[in-house]
């Protein structure tokens, strides 16, 4: 029986893929030593266009609409330009809506192709290049500790961390965060303050690990432009045991967090490096594990969503449960003592290396 695997490894040597969503160009040498936040890539994307009705505009007719025009076919314009007006007892006038070219002139419309900044695909690990991927991007290698998390607001950042739980259960309150903490990433349990996440913010914090977020702050810490990693998911969890023992023994250690969003599709999911030395080498920590007796496993749903437990076996045929869904279930430990029943589809495999 597979099931979905998290791993939380004290020490190893792992290779990440880093790809382009597009061909692009290639802006590091196989061997080069990298940043988390180093560009290794780039590449244009598809530009968007904005259809402008002159005619409409300046109150005219479409025949007569190109006089007033005041641009050129392939003309670059700014955010604001004018690119047509009629002047008289009333002046109007039409701008540009955003920065571009002029790509067709056309029966009183304009074209305009949005100029689109360049995608830059960042190393996310800091490391070595190990292999490059012609014109789409390149397989970083490092050696140190991994906790991989649940859930990731996207950014990619490196800086020291700072632990300020005492406990996977801490709560992360705005007046912990000072000047003292710029620059760093902070460690805690969990978050249901947005003037936490405000002061964050305010402090140009490079990072930020939690084990749960209340969910309504999702979009909040999504416009943050630092790294928000959660390892447990959303809701008042506690952060697991084993990735918060290996992140606060590691202290004032710098770290590098990769929080891009979890894809089991992909195997991609939000990831926490500590750069050591050494290691035993895992290419590529496997997306899925084999589920059995003796196996860690975290439940992913209530009543014991957040909890580590051990699978004692793995229960034959479909399991009638107390709530009456007859399903696939395995009978496990809970960390603490606790025996339960527990569907199959409600387990994540705890890869500790």
């Amino acid at each position: 029986m597979l099931a979905p695997a998290t791993h939380i490894i004290p020490l190893t040597v792992i290779q990440r893929r880093r790809l382009l969503p597009a061909e692009g160009r290639l802006q590091v040498r196989q061997g080069q030593n990298v940043r988390a936040t180093d560009v290794i890539a780039t590449a244009s994307l598809k530009p968007k266009h904005v259809m402008l009705d002159i005619a409409a505009g300046l109150g005219v007719g479409r025949g007569e609409a190109k006089k007033f025009i005041e641009r050129y076919l392939e003309d670059e314009v700014a955010e604001g330009d004018v690119i047509a007006k009629k002047t008289g007892l009333m002046t109007r006038s039409v701008r540009a809506p955003v920065e571009g070219r002029l790509v067709l002139i056309t029966d009183g419309f304009v074209m305009l192709e949005a100029k689109t900044p360049q995608f830059e695909l960042l190393a996310g690990i800091p490391g070595q290049v190990a292999e490059l991927i012609h014109n789409l991007g390149a397989v970083i290698e490092t050696s140190g500790a991994l906790v991989q998390g649940m859930w990731g607001n996207g950014r990619v950042d490196f800086g020291l961390l700072n632990v300020l739980a005492d406990g996977p259960d801490a709560v992360l309150t705005p007046d912990q965060i000072d000047v003292s903490l710029r620059g760093g990433v902070i460690l805690s349990g969990h978050c249901s303050s947005p003037e936490a996440l405000r002061n964050a913010a305010d402090q140009r914090l490079r990072g930020l690990v939690l084990g749960s977020l209340d969910a309504e702050l999702s979009p909040l810490a999504r416009k943050m432009a630092f790294p928000i990693l959660l390892t447990d998911g959303f809701g008042h969890l506690p952060m697991n045991e084993r990735a918060f023992k290996l992140l606060s023994t590691n202290n004032k250690r710098d770290i590098a967090l990769n929080a891009e969003p979890l894809n089991r599709m992909t195997g991609s999911r939000p990831e926490i490096l500590i750069p050591l030395p050494g290691g035993e080498r895992l290419d590529a920590p496997a997306p899925v594990g084999r589920l059995g007796a003796g196996v860690l496993v975290r439940i992913t749903r209530d009543p014991y969503r957040g909890r580590l437990a051990v699978v004692d076996a793995l229960l034959p045929g479909r399991t009638t449960l107390q709530n009456g869904l007859r399903v696939s279930a395995a009978s496990v430990t809970i960390v603490g003592g606790e025996t339960a029943q527990v569907p199959l589809a409600n387990l994540e495999i705890l890869n500790q290396g």
